[in-house]
């Protein structure tokens, strides 16, 4: 179950359970659209995975299944970044 983390790790804007901007890497870090797509040139700085939408889980569902609270740390270790899109930024996801 994807924890739907709170808020942006990049530059910590609130991205609540029906934020439709959110997006994740395969581990689930998560940040905005425009820190994912533009600022981190869709590479994460953290696995130099991919990004995409994360799903918006419906409200029916948040009693039972409520979204997390824990913030992550926000900013982006430039140095790590900065390996990870040397080497990913022209390689598709699929061949990562």
């Amino acid at each position: 179950m994807l924890e739907l983390r709170p808020s942006c790790e990049g530059c910590g804007k609130a991205l609540p359970p029906n934020a439709d901007d959110a997006m994740i890497c395969s581990f689930e870090c998560t940040f905005c659209e425009s820190c994912a797509l533009t600022t981190l040139q869709n590479v994460c700085p953290n696995c130099g995975g991919n990004f995409r939408h994360r799903p918006i889980r419906p409200a029916a569902m948040l009693g039972k299944h409520p979204a997390s609270s824990e913030r992550h740390r926000v900013g982006v270790d430039e140095v790590a970044h900065g390996g990870y899109l040397a080497r990913y930024r022209d390689t598709p996801p699929t061949e990562r």
